[in-house]
């Protein structure tokens, strides 16, 4: 790779450093067929799965900003890119729950924060975006609707009332 290639791959990894999440993996001790498998499902998830060398990944980091990544940096990384930190996080951490030989190292979350293997763990653990959307979706809905039934509840008491009276009065 001459000087050109190298510059060209610091930049684009820089960029992505910046603008993703990313985790960081050993992929040593994989197969094609599992190495395969793993690309399709990142593809799928819209998950960046990058192979670079480790130098050229703590320049680019250096590029960026990112500080704290060399020391996840030593032997062989793959790192996979994504714009939400749980999704990159549940499929790395699901594929290596899989393969013993696959090893989560750590992560880079947005900001420039960096995460070793257990942070990258409890994010795989939490619900995924759509989810905690909806859980706030239902947070802010459930004080709306139960002032709504306590609106309600008068109204529909004395409909009740009244049907009785009206019963009674029937029955007289």
């Amino acid at each position: 790779m001459n000087r050109e290639e190298k510059a060209w791959v610091i930049e684009e990894l820089a960029e992505k450093l910046r603008d993703n999440s990313a985790v960081l993996v050993d992929y040593q001790g994989i197969n094609v067929a599992q190495s395969t498998q793993l690309r399709a499902r990142s593809r799928e998830s819209g998950i960046e799965f990058v192979v670079a060398k480790n130098t050229l990944t703590q320049r680019a980091a250096a590029h960026a900003g990112v500080e704290g990544l060399e020391e996840l940096l030593v032997g062989p990384t793959a790192l996979a890119f994504s714009k939400d930190p749980i999704a990159g996080a549940k499929l790395m951490a699901g594929f290596a729950a899989e393969n013993a030989a696959f090893e989560l190292k750590g992560g880079l979350l947005d900001g420039g924060r960096v995460v070793d293997a257990e942070g990258v763990m409890a994010l795989s653990r939490l619900p995924g975006r759509e989810q905690l959307l909806a859980q706030l979706l239902g947070a802010i809905q459930s004080p709306v609707a139960g002032l709504v039934t306590v609106l309600n509840a008068p109204l529909r008491n004395l409909v009740v009332v009244l049907n009785q009276v009206a019963e009674q009065k029937n029955q007289a």
